[in-house]
């Protein structure tokens, strides 16, 4: 199964306050997106953080001028996950896909899985795991947006199983019986 991974951008951290998503991206297969979210009426009086603003970039006034509705942002990015194992690195991911879903007035359309899933999977030891990550650092993506994130994320996943699957191809040697 192919896999996607996700990140989402919110107005601030749980911790700060009720957040709400503002941007989503996808990356995976050489092709990537993301999605500005224009704060839904249900999100009236939720948290907006200054410092999400300055690490983001992004201003209040840019997502409710550039923002697309939730509902719209959901149902392009159901279209695109769709038959792919959706990967992301932090549990909020899932959370805020449920806020985005809720002001949908949908259910949660499909599952995200952690991360640390794939390197159970792949038992991949902390060495392969800061190879991969090095190697994602090196791309110098933009991070702390939605889809500059989810490619630094596809990076890393695509270093660790490229390593996986060389390090399963390598013969093994076998002593000649005498």
């Amino acid at each position: 199964m192919t896999i996607l991974t996700l990140d989402f951008e919110a107005s601030c951290l749980p911790r700060h306050g009720r957040s709400f998503p503002i941007e989503v991206g996808v990356a995976g297969g050489g092709l990537s997106r993301s999605w500005l979210i224009r704060p839904d009426d249900r999100w009236a009086g939720w948290d907006w953080t200054r410092e999400a603003e300055a690490v983001h970039g992004l201003t209040f006034d840019r997502i409710m001028r550039d923002g697309l509705p939730a509902a719209r942002v959901l149902a392009e990015l159901v279209d695109h996950v769709q038959g792919r194992r959706v990967i992301a690195d932090s549990l909020l991911d899932s959370y805020w896909l449920g806020e985005l879903a809720a002001a949908a007035a949908v259910s949660t359309p499909f599952a995200i899985d952690h991360i640390t899933m794939l390197f159970d999977e792949q038992r991949a030891d902390d060495a392969r795991i800061a190879k991969a990550v090095a190697y994602a650092d090196s791309l110098g993506l933009v991070r702390h947006r939605a889809e500059g994130d989810a490619q630094w994320l596809s990076a890393l996943i695509a270093d660790l199983i490229q390593t996986s699957n060389s390090r399963s191809t390598v013969p093994m040697l076998v002593a000649a019986a005498s």
